[in-house]
Formats: structure tokens, C-alpha cells, sequence
């Protein structure tokens, strides 16, 4: 079939899986006091990872659609700073021990927003609250125009021995369509100041369906930021959801690529970065170089994927700290008030600031586990994860009989209970992924996710 009828196809609205069941279907029936209860009765042998959310920027980039806003005054960060420290102790006396932590994320907004001392704060008292590893990672997200020489201090202070830096596309047209001007002389600099602190693992961002992106504009990003001599690329496909990010409308529609071009982006950037980067395919849209625990673990059958997208990461419990912040613990999901303000009132008023969540059934962790298997690996035996749920395979391999059109279209092979998504079909693993969703027949017309392509 042709690449045009393919999109045409499958290009719908399908979720990007870094939960199951998805955020539309948390509820506030997980509540403060519920989460309370499950933290207290973690086992205390649980590994765990801790994830820190800042929802402030210096500027706002049209594109984005994470929970964050311009700040630039330093009195609200700080007021921001205190009440995330106020989180972390409540968490650490409802858990009621040390629990041993082996991956520390901050993500954003931009994280090192924060005034230097915070930050330093805010990491001492987690290593007194929790029993970090000394072989953790502790990563941060940056934005490399945005990293005064107090911030890159502190982040040696901090631990910190992982970084992602947004390039997004070095295009001063594309930039200027989505308000976020950097340089490549700015981001590498930003790079070799961080390897002369001794961090030398960097991931990228990349984004393609960008105003005004081709083909050869994204490769001649790739091929500068290959300068760069990352660890791992991820690579995202513009998701324009200006009904739920209202500045995204601010972006020209009339530049942005239909979804055959993105597609083509999309072929284009992995083309380059396999042939002329060394990288490999890690699930969807990551790539790694061979010798990265991320393609190890990839090869190994033992990639995680999370809300931060693919990891490394396999312990069964990620505490949020933060607005928004989002935590995974064997019992469900849970997640703070998305707005700063009702984030502060609710630990204002002497709780945590849990807003949402959803307990897990015994089907839910089943199809969490297929659809987790299918995003990393690729393929999975349908039957044999049913056994090791003590679970009937029938609802599941009732649900593969949709997988015959992907067969036909040689975006899937199957073989009994045993399917595989080909080279071809790894742009639309998602969607392969959506046919073993029981929630998603049930969800309403209102466009909740980005694009599959």
C-alpha cells in the first residue's frame, strides 16, 4: 500500500501510552487521604524513582503543551520551592521510611528556573528523605538559553550526572514560527560546559510537523545536532491541541505540514540519524548510540516507558512531587493539582496535593503490561502475558482480530497469539497498541490526543 493511503488510514488520534489506562481517565476518586494509604503500604523493599515537576519558563514556546507558564519574578519560585519541600517531607512521613530511590527526574516547565539555592535545597533534603543510590540517575531538563553560570553550578551540587537539552530545530524560520530562537553555537556551548563538569550523558529533543519544516530543513537539523555527540534523541511529532493549549493557536496552521509530510519528516530524521549517526530505533521515537543503556535495554527486552517516555527505569514505584506531577505505584495512578495555585492551597491546607488518580483492576495491569511490551518491544506473546496475570487470553485475542488490516498492510506479523510490528509498522505502533485499549471504544468525541503519525 501505498505511504499516502497508509496515513490516510491510520493517521487518527490515538494515545501516546505512557500510562494505561490513560490521564482522561483519572478521576477524583483517587483522592489525598486514598493515596495516603497507598504510600503507607508500599513494601519496604519497592524500589522507587522520584520525579519533580517545575511549571515555570523564561519564555513561552508556542509549540509546547506541558503544564507550565512564564514567570520571571523570583519571589513566586521561591514560594514554589518551599511548597514542593513541604510535599517531598509529607510523602517521606506517609511512606514512613527511607525508601531506596534509583532514578531522580526534573522536568518542567524548565526546571532551573529556580533560584541556585533552592534547587541545592531541594536536593539535600531528598537525600535526607529518601535513600538515594549512589549509582542513581539524576537527571534535569534544560533549556540551553536559559542556564546562568549559578544554575550550572548548581547542577554539580546537585548530582546531577544526566541532561536533556530542548533543541527542537535549529531553522531560524521554523524558530521564529514557534517563538523559540537558539542557536547551535548557544546549545553547544551549553553542551561542552556541561561535559567540562563532568556530565557527559545528554539527551536531545527534536520535533518534527513544525511550521514551515521540509524534509531537508530537519535533516540539516540532524546533522548539526549529531555535532553534539548525544547519548539519545528523542524525536516528537508536533502535537497542535490549541483547544487544550490556547497559545498553540498562535502558530500559523496554514505552515504546518499535512500529515504526509510529517510522515516524510519523520522517515527522513531517522534515515539520517541511523546512517549517519550510528543510532538505533529505541520503540517509537527514541534513538540511542549501541553502546547506551537505553539500546542495551532495548536489545535486552527490559526497556520501561513512563512518563518521560522510554527509560532505563524499571522500578515499580515514581513518587511526583509538584504541580501536575504525575506518580505510578502498584496500586494506581495518582496526580497533583494541575494548577500552581490549587498545588500550594491543597498542601496549605495540611494534606498532599492530590487532585486525581485511578486504582488498577487485575484487566487494567494486564493490558498496562501487553501495551507496555508492544511500545518497547515491539512484539509480544499475547497468551503467555495472559498466564502470567492468571488471566483468560480470550478478550485479548479477540481484540487482535483488528490487527488484519495492519497484517495485510505489512505493518504486522502474527502468528497465533504471537504478533510482531515490522520496520514498516513502527510509526503506527500506537495504534496497534490502541486495539487492546478497553477504555478507549468508551471515550467521547472530544479530541483528547495528538496525532498517530
Amino acid at each position: 500500500m501505498k505511504t499516502s493511503a497508509l496515513i490516510a488510514r491510520y493517521d487518527g488520534r490515538v494515545p501516546c501510552y505512557t500510562s494505561y489506562p490513560t490521564a482522561p481517565h483519572f478521576s477524583a476518586a483517587v483522592s489525598a487521604g486514598r493515596y495516603a494509604e497507598w504510600l503507607g503500604t508500599l513494601p519496604d523493599d519497592a524500589p522507587t524513582s522520584l520525579y519533580l515537576h517545575v511549571p515555570f519558563c523564561d519564555r513561552l514556546c508556542l509549540y509546547c503543551a506541558c503544564n507550565t507558564s512564564v514567570v520571571r519574578q523570583e519571589k513566586p519560585k521561591r514560594a514554589y520551592a518551599a511548597m514542593l519541600e513541604q510535599e517531598i517531607r509529607r510523602v517521606a512521613s506517609a511512606v514512613g521510611r527511607r525508601a531506596e530511590v534509583g532514578h531522580i527526574h526534573w522536568g518542567g516547565g524548565t526546571p532551573t528556573t529556580l533560584p541556585a539555592d533552592c534547587l541545592t535545597n531541594i536536593m539535600s533534603l531528598i537525600r535526607r528523605e529518601f535513600l538515594v543510590r549512589d549509582d542513581a540517575e539524576v537527571a534535569i531538563e534544560i533549556d540551553p538559553t536559559a542556564l546562568p553560570p549559578d544554575r550550572l553550578a548548581a547542577l554539580g551540587a546537585m548530582g546531577i550526572n544526566r541532561v536533556s537539552l530542548g533543541v527542537q530545530d535549529f531553522d531560524p524560520a521554523v524558530q521564529a514560527a514557534i517563538g523559540r530562537h537558539q542557536s547551535y553555537e548557544t546549545t553547544a556551548a551549553c553542551a561542552q560546559s556541561l561535559r567540562t563538569m563532568g556530565i557527559d550523558a545528554l539527551n536531545l529533543d527534536l520535533i518534527y510537523g513544525l511550521p514551515h519544516q521540509t524534509e531537508a530543513s530537519v535533516a540539516r537539523t540532524v546533522q548539526q545536532a549529531l555535532g553534539l555527540n548525544a547519548g539519545r534523541i528523542a524525536v516528537f511529532g508536533y502535537a497542535h491541541v490549541p483547544w487544550m493549549k490556547r497559545h498553540q493557536a498562535l502558530i500559523p496552521e496554514a505552515a504546518l505540514p499535512g500529515p504526509e509530510d510529517r510522515y516524510a519528516q519523520r522517515q527522513e530524521i531517522e534515515h539520517v540519524l541511523k546512517t549517519q549517526g550510528g543510532y538505533r530505533p529505541v520503540g517509537l521515537d527514541h534513538y540511542a548510540r549501541p553502546t547506551d543503556a537505553l539500546a542495551q535495554a532495548a536489545e535486552s527486552g527490559h526497556l520501561r516507558r513512563n512518563f518521560q517516555g522510554y527509560t532505563t527505569d524499571v522500578a515499580p514505584v515514581l513518587i511526583g512531587f509538584g504541580a501536575s506531577a504525575i506518580g505510578s505505584l502498584p496500586q494506581g495512578y495518582v496526580q497533583n493539582a494541575t494548577a500552581s495555585v490549587d498545588y500550594t492551597r491543597a498542601l496549605q491546607s495540611g494534606g498532599l496535593a492530590t487532585a486525581r488518580g485511578v486504582a488498577l483492576t487485575a484487566d487494567d495491569r494486564l493490558r498496562r503490561d501487553l501495551i507496555e511490551r508492544i511500545m518497547c518491544d515491539m512484539q509480544v506473546d499475547i497468551s503467555a502475558m495472559a498466564r502470567l496475570h492468571a488471566a483468560d487470553d480470550v478478550p485479548l485475542l479477540t481484540a487482535a482480530e483488528g490487527l488484519a488490516r495492519f497484517c495485510d498492510d505489512g505493518l504486522v506479523r502474527r502468528d497465533g497469539a504471537r504478533i510482531e510490528v515490522t520496520e514498516a509498522g513502527r510509526p503506527f505502533v500506537r495504534n496497534v497498541a490502541a486495539l487492546f485499549d478497553a477504555y478507549l471504544p468508551q471515550q467521547d468525541a472530544t479530541p483528547r490526543h495528538a496525532q498517530a503519525v
